[in-house]
């Protein structure tokens, strides 16, 4: 019987980074290739990606790439993956769209990417795969099985369950994912990020009712913040707009960009007329709508730009009012709040529609319980959460029947082995680190360059400089000793003349031991120079020694 394996890179006991491996024997199946947002103290990082070694140290297995649906935390990192390895992409023809305007951005070329039916059976080799559609902020979301000996391996993506959604590209294929169940499913691997919450998500995640309010309570012009990938909510305001007969002005292209492919694929058209081009906006006008997007944290800084009167297109004014439909998510609280505090300097109506107020399009337990009842698992894991919300999954996997022996609560990198559709193992632990993006490109695998920063931030730096003989090593010139965030050197003659002296006696001492080499004199004085300063200060600055060597 096959040897299956099962672990995650990233998403466990966090938010967002999501990536899963299914191994069955020498095949490797990825779903998901995810971003996070850095926290406040990760100064200058932009995203955290998962770490691909594993990957690339297996890339010869790697059969396919699924990406179930078109929001970051599940796709983002695709880009930075498909540069190490070459590997087939499948998903739905939105989500297609989307990736190829990522692939082209970041010019990764020559990636094939096979467009699938949200509910639809198709092979991979000989592997019989199975998608389902579910119910989630974007359409085009799907949750994939892969057929093994076992039984089936499915992982349900993002979902949550509602019968009122109507919209093509929203439902749930209910009884596609019933049938799975009839037909065998060795392991469900299910999200936690709502597992503690009681009841069924919907109706709680629409806002209409809440827009209706404002819409009503006011002629002035209303701007909203909304995520762009959060397509549901989008047409919520649009059609609010469009209710009222209220025109749109859309601050961002990319919004733009995704309501051309949803009516490329029939989900979405927008209304005849709403729309006020950037020729055409005039920010005087009072029935108008401004939705300003984004992803991430980026939202919080245009509505921040926009509100400290720093932007050029849109100024806001007293009478406007203002939703806030983009919750914060984890790593962007700072800028979210920065954000609300300007606007209410403004004195505009703020709605801040936060989390408590309006739930995601997540699973909630009654989700959770139906997805587990329509599967019956043999073997159940719990993804996406911090840990109390991955062990909150696992007691609604044990309330719906499943043995606590079958439930598997892992750490990001812990491998799970199964053999003759049994758990053999969960004692392998790869050693991963975190991946750090400044923008462009790979800043830090190894935390030095985000540790360096902190440094930097908190106890300063100071850095001294000598020149000397090339040839004979004799001192020409110095010691020159500056300090950043430390010291103010005119207060401190005594710890600079010090801090002189001992890269000073460093370079003598080597060149009479006849061990000189620049290398390892700054190594050496850095270090004397670094316990002279702690002790005298209770501080570790960046110590940075410079000799340069000069021809005489």
């Amino acid at each position: 019987m096959e040897k299956i394996k099962f672990l995650e890179l990233g998403g466990l006991d966090e938010e967002g980074r999501n990536l899963s491996i299914v191994e069955i024997d020498d095949e490797m199946y990825i779903i998901e290739v995810g971003i996070k947002y850095p926290q406040a103290e990760q100064l200058g990082v932009e995203v955290v990606l998962p770490d691909f070694t594993y990957i690339k140290q297996n890339k010869e297995k790697l059969k396919a790439i699924f990406i179930t649906h078109g929001h970051e935390d599940v796709m983002g990192a695709l880009p930075y993956l498909l540069k190490e390895v070459n590997a087939p992409v499948y998903t739905t023809p939105l989500i297609a769209l989307m990736i190829e305007d990522k692939l082209k951005k970041a010019r990764v070329k020559n990636t094939k990417i096979f467009k699938i039916k949200r509910d639809s059976r198709f092979k991979i080799g000989s592997r019989q795969c199975v998608s389902f559609g579910v119910t989630h902020s974007i359409p085009d979301s799907f949750g994939i099985a892969i057929n093994t000996e076992s039984g089936y391996i499915v992982h349900a993506s993002e979902f949550m369950i509602d019968f009122n959604i109507q919209q093509t590209g929203f439902t749930t294929d209910v009884a596609n994912i019933s049938e799975l169940g009839k037909k065998g499913v060795f392991m469900l691997i299910a999200e936690s990020g709502y597992a503690k919450k009681e009841g069924f998500t919907s109706p709680n995640h629409r806002i209409a009712s809440r827009l209706e309010r404002v819409f009503e309570s006011t002629d002035s012009r209303i701007i909203v913040t909304l995520y762009d990938q959060n397509v549901f909510r989008l047409i919520e305001v649009i059609e609010m707009a469009h209710r009222f007969k209220r025109k749109i002005y859309f601050y961002d292209d990319k919004v733009r960009h995704i309501l051309k492919h949803l009516n490329k694929l029939n989900y979405f058209t927008l209304p005849n007329g709403i729309e006020i081009s950037d020729k055409e906006f005039d920010n005087n006008e009072e029935n108008v709508v401004v939705i300003v997007s984004g992803v991430g944290p980026e939202v919080f800084e245009k509505m921040t730009s926009i509100s400290m009167g720093a932007d050029k297109k849109v100024e806001v004014r007293e009478t406007d009012s203002v939703i806030i439909a983009s919750p914060e998510v984890p790593g962007t609280e700072n800028k979210a709040g920065m954000m609300v505090d300007e606007l209410f300097k403004d004195g505009v109506a703020v709605t801040n529609m936060s989390y408590k107020q309006v739930l995601a399009m997540h699973a909630s337990i009654e989700d959770l319980k139906m997805m587990i009842s329509l599967l019956k698992p043999k073997y159940y894991v719990p993804v996406k959460g911090e840990y109390q919300n991955l062990v909150a999954n696992a007691d609604v996997a044990i309330e719906m029947g499943i043995m606590p022996t079958n439930i598997v609560i892992l750490d990001n990198g812990q491998i799970a082995e199964f053999h003759d559709g049994r758990l053999k193992s969960t004692s392998e632990i790869l050693k991963l680190e975190d991946v750090l993006i400044d923008g462009k490109d790979h800043l830090d695998s190894s935390g030095l360059v985000l540790r360096d920063r902190q440094i930097l931030a908190t106890d300063g730096a100071i850095i001294v400089g000598m020149v000397i003989n090339q040839k004979t090593k004799q001192i020409l010139g110095g010691p020159d000793v500056q300090s950043r965030g430390l010291i103010y050197l005119k207060d401190a003659d005594n710890i600079v003349s010090e801090i002189g002296k001992i890269l000073e006696n460093t370079i003598i001492t080597m060149v009479k031991e006849k061990k000189y080499t620049n290398i390892d004199a700054r190594n050496e004085a850095r270090d004397g120079i670094s316990k002279f300063i702690y002790k005298q200060t209770g501080k570790r600055p960046m110590v940075l020694p410079v000799i340069i060597e000069i021809n005489v």
